[in-house]
């Protein structure tokens, strides 16, 4: 039997700190990073923290939660979990994007991709570029043979870009887009290559939405959090 994608669900949350942050003393602030991240890491099974700012000018941190989903309950648990941790120091954070979504197998591979981002993986690359996706109504509409020709122009393509990583989560029926698109490279000027290749693909017409996009910078949870202390 192939390895099959797991089931899980992944939330990307972009925050900024609001004034009302830096009215805190040093030490204060660097309790509320330790008490808000041990309560996070209480909700889900893995936790990230990147640096936005100054990539875009809207948000300073993204937080990446993922977990396993066992039981139907699960999902509302993670963002119970989620508000229990974060309602406290609502006075000091602005929730500006929050986006989620479930892996699932490809309709258009048998196998899974050895390019599948493992969510739960104990080492990240430097940079994570995330965006909501969302295909037009021919997409759908279309057969599905001539659908699975272009989705293997996009997978021949991406395997020429073997150290680029991906990870895809259905979102449909659960928040405006259809897809979240997730990568994570060594290389960002790598990465604009692999986009600008995959923009004159025929698949290409069919795309409605692919923004807005947001690169984040990696490092450990406590670093991250250190930049705004």
């Amino acid at each position: 039997m192939p390895e099959e994608t797991p089931k899980t669900l992944n939330h990307f949350a972009l925050l900024s700190f609001k004034d009302a942050y830096w009215s805190l003393s040093s030490s204060d602030r660097a309790q509320f990073h330790e008490r808000w991240l041990s309560g996070l890491r209480a909700a889900a099974q893995k936790v990230d923290v990147y640096q936005v700012f100054p990539t875009e000018d809207n948000a300073d941190i993204l937080i990446w939660s993922a977990l396993l989903l066992l039981e139907n309950c699960d999902t509302a648990t993670y963002f119970q979990r989620f508000a229990r941790a974060t309602n406290p120091y609502r006075a000091y954070l602005h929730l500006s994007t929050s986006l989620w979504g479930y892996t699932h197998p490809s309709q258009y591979t048998k196998t899974r991709s050895t390019q599948e981002i493992d969510p739960f993986a104990a080492e990240r690359k430097p940079y994570l570029v995330m965006y909501p996706f969302v295909k037009t109504t021919a997409w759908y509409l279309m057969g599905r043979e001539a659908r699975q020709g272009m989705m293997n122009e996009h997978i021949r393509i991406g395997k020429q870009y073997e150290e680029i990583t991906q990870l895809l989560l259905y979102s449909f029926g659960v928040q405006d887009q259809e897809f979240i698109v997730v990568y994570e490279t060594d290389d960002l000027p790598r990465f604009s290559d692999l986009v600008n290749e995959l923009r004159s693909t025929e698949g290409r017409r069919y795309t409605l939405r692919d923004t807005p996009l947001h690169t984040a910078l990696y490092h450990p949870a406590e670093e991250t959090l250190a930049l705004w202390r």
